[in-house]
């Protein structure tokens, strides 16, 4: 199983989380340098219960029903698979590291099949999808190629147990802080009226239609068909109504197509559009994009627009060539931006705009 997104940065660049509220003094000791088999004897089930108890005061300070808490906690054993897969996930690249073309990446995320599944949906869900984009401004093609890229329009989107492996992962102490919010995160969920039996995720924590980490959930997951709950696991319209309003509070911007397909001329200076602002945010994933400006000055540069969905001439866009000079080129918008805040890869970013356009046009 692939990682999803949300969570491929924090595993791939071994970024850290501010220290919670309670002292590493008064955890177990983590359990790094034990193998994944270890989990099996008495004894880390012993120190895996009492790492469960030392972070109850934190989870029921957080808002955390007691009862909830020692309910789950009861039941809990470390998943000696989870801490194998977690352990066998690849190092980050480095800054010289080869590209790969990104022409065979889109074949197989904007395939016929996903082009055809998506617009079977978007002809059953159009009228929920119309008012999901009233709400939010976040086209349907976009909403639904997501869904896709995600789960398989909701075929598939992990079988672990949620709270075991959010658990173990937290116990296994390498990012504990990060994964003990998402435990509290996901005890919250349940609080909130969210069948147990229905948290089931990836091994690394995320979960439903939108593989969405449980603090992302909570944070904004909506409730699209009015029933009274946020379920994103078997309600496709409150998972393709939660994705459009994750975009929202990312900074999409409303009738702004995401990019635009676009014939560079061999006479371009690379050096005079190279962006000079280097990206706080996934740097290396920002550094293949130019530097933004206005459609005109690109039509003034020479750049000739092959794509239906018109900029307008004021239209702050940024050039990428994800194979290089001579090979497809897109100007891409602020709403590209609001994609890569979902996954942090121009190669998702450009194949979800892709498809969105293929399912909907």
């Amino acid at each position: 199983m692939r990682l999803y997104p949300l969570i491929t940065a924090i595993f791939l660049s071994g970024m850290t989380f501010p220290a919670l509220s309670q002292s590493s003094s008064d955890m177990p000791v983590p359990m790094q340098e034990k193998t994944a088999a270890d989990l099996n004897n008495q004894e880390a089930n012993r120190d895996f219960r009492n790492f469960l108890a030392s972070i109850r005061p934190q989870a029921l300070a957080s808002g955390v029903n007691p009862q909830t808490f020692d309910r789950i906690a009861s039941d809990l054993t470390p998943n000696p698979r989870v801490i194998q897969l977690d352990r066998n996930q690849p190092e980050s690249p480095t800054a010289n590291a080869v590209i790969p073309p990104f022409a065979p990446y889109a074949a197989s995320h904007v395939d016929a099949v996903r082009i055809a599944n998506g617009r079977k949906k978007y002809q059953a869900l159009q009228n929920n999808l119309a008012e999901i984009e009233k709400e939010t401004g976040v086209p349907a093609g976009i909403m639904l190629s997501i869904y896709g890229h995600e789960s398989g329009y909701g075929q598939f989107s992990g079988n672990f147990d949620l709270l075991r492996s959010l658990a173990t992962l937290a116990y296994d102490g390498r990012r504990r802080d990060l994964f003990v919010q998402e435990y509290i995160a996901a005890l919250k969920i349940l609080d909130s009226g969210i069948d147990r039996s229905l948290l089931k995720g990836s091994w690394a924590g995320a979960t439903g239609s939108p593989q969405f980490l449980p603090s992302v959930y909570l944070r904004v997951a909506v409730d699209g068909d009015h029933d009274g709950k946020k379920n994103i696991w078997s309600s496709e319209i409150d998972a393709l109504a939660s994705i459009g309003n994750y975009l929202k509070t990312a900074g999409w911007q409303p009738n702004v197509p995401w990019g635009i397909a676009v014939k560079v001329p061999d006479s371009l200076d690379r050096n005079l559009i190279q962006s000079v602002t280097p990206s706080q945010k996934c740097p290396r994933v920002y550094a293949r994009l130019s530097r933004w400006q206005p459609v005109s000055e690109w039509r003034k540069l020479g750049l000739v627009f092959m794509g239906s969905h018109m900029p307008s001439e004021n239209e702050s866009m940024a050039l990428i060539e994800p194979d290089g000079a001579g090979a497809t080129a897109w100007l891409v918008s602020a709403n590209y931006r609001a994609i890569l805040d979902y996954n942090c890869s121009n190669f998702y970013a450009l194949s979800v705009g892709l498809l969105a356009d293929a399912i909907t046009d």
